[in-house]
């Protein structure tokens, strides 16, 4: 009766406004007094739950999507990966497709890279003849493979609340999976490009020359390597790695491309700060929650009747695909996993699961509910930047979810598209 109603009180508050982190801290602390707990533990849980040193990563890496954003570098890449594809049919599509995957070896937000490439292609692709919600949803899509590609906050919020399962393990095995819905998106785009003659209108005298355009993108196509190859050898974790990631960012910043100043510096740290001290409180907040939902006895029960349905490993996986896809409409990757993780860590220790390939897979679900209206985070972002509604992107994103379902279908067919190369390089 308590788990009912704390879930349908949180259900409520979050229906009406009510920021997530509050619904979740008012509906545990509510929970928490009507089984005759004492409210103490409040405090203790709300300080164990962001007092974790892999945390420190997060405003981190918020600051370097900040930073890079604002060097230029998405513009370079553009550039590069313009020069190097050509201009013809789907091909500045392909592009945005490109540079949201190299963008998410820096950023590690999905819909911080969503603005970031958007801003920079919308205006050029539009000119080449593509239709602005196809745009949109083209950004939107590209920009869900960064929960995936390593560095990920998601991936850091789950390595944090499951045992056993380290960052750099589900980092490594987050970059096939992550570069597979990138191609299965960019197939889409081409393949929808040549059916309806979008792009190939550049003029001759605009197209770019690949030697000159790989110089000016050479740093911010550094980045990436620097970040996971200083991890791979042990040069540093994967908290110290985003330290290093923002110093190399302001110094291409400041010395490099020489396009920051110090009022810019300012105002990055603010934004960054902002939007971390938002994702903690979730974090802090949320932990009365869980710790609610486990001190009850709420999660086994509800663990056991999904397990107890008889649907077999890929109904059940089927199951919770229709669920985080369809949760994924309305919340980020770090709520569903702050809510939900308490009671799918125990459906897949029930059927044996590899923990690090069920992050995996459940990280690509969050990525196609960014992607899926009504909520879709990162297609508001696009479409808000292209100047369409939701409405008019939904011929084209349902293809394109299309695509990224194939690719989660793969992975899950096939574990060792995640799990080859954490192992083999010993993690």
């Amino acid at each position: 009766m308590i788990g009912a109603v704390l879930f349908a009180v949180f259900a409520v508050l979050l229906a009406g406004g009510v920021p997530i982190g509050v619904a979740l801290g008012l509906a545990g602390a509510l929970a928490i007094w009507l089984a005759d707990q004492s409210l103490f533990a409040m405090p203790t849980n709300v300080y164990a739950g962001i007092a974790k040193y892999p945390l420190i990563a997060i405003p981190m890496f918020v600051l370097v999507g900040s930073v890079f954003d604002r060097t230029g570098v998405a513009l370079r890449l553009v550039r590069f990966a313009t020069a190097l594809v050509g201009a013809g049919r789907g091909a500045l599509a392909s592009v945005a497709v490109l540079v949201a995957m190299v963008i998410g070896g820096i950023s590690g937000s999905g819909p911080a890279t969503s603005a970031a490439v958007g801003q920079v292609v919308t205006r050029s692709m539009a000119a080449d003849g593509y239709p602005r919600p196809f745009i949109a949803s083209t950004v939107a899509a590209a920009a869900a493979t960064d929960i995936l590609i390593p560095p990920s906050i998601a991936f850091i919020i789950y390595a944090v609340l499951v045992p056993g399962v380290s960052v750099p393990a589900i980092f490594m095995a987050g970059m096939f999976p992550g570069i597979l819905v990138g191609l299965a998106i960019i197939a889409t785009v081409v393949a929808i490009s040549l059916l309806r003659d979008f792009g190939g209108r550049a003029r001759a005298e605009e197209r770019l020359r690949v030697w000159e355009t790989f110089r000016e993108a050479f740093w911010g196509l550094l980045a990436p390597v620097i970040i996971l190859g200083g991890m791979r050898i042990g040069a540093f974790t994967p908290t110290e790695a985003a330290v290093m990631a923002v110093f190399y960012g302001l110094f291409i910043g400041f010395a490099v491309y020489r396009t920051l100043t110090l009022r810019d510096l300012y105002e990055m740290l603010v934004e960054a700060g902002e939007l971390s001290a938002v994702i903690l409180i979730v974090v802090a907040l949320a932990s009365v929650f869980a710790w609610s939902t486990s001190t009850l006895g709420i999660v086994q029960p509800v663990a056991a009747w999904v397990v107890g349905l008889g649907l077999g490993e890929y109904g059940t996986l089927a199951l919770l695909a229709l669920l985080l896809v369809v949760v994924g409409m309305f919340l980020d990757g770090i709520s569903i996993y702050l809510i939900l993780l308490p009671v799918l860590v125990p459906i897949a220790n029930a059927f044996g699961w590899d923990l690090v390939w069920f992050g995996v897979i459940l990280t690509m679900k969050i990525a196609i509910g960014q992607v899926t209206p009504p909520m879709a985070v990162n297609l508001m972002v696009s479409c808000r930047i292209a100047g369409v509604s939701m409405e008019s992107t939904i011929p084209w994103v349902g293809w394109l979810v299309g695509a990224m379902l194939v690719a989660l279908a793969l992975v899950i067919a096939f574990p060792a598209i995640a799990l080859w190369l954490p192992r083999a390089i010993g993690m």
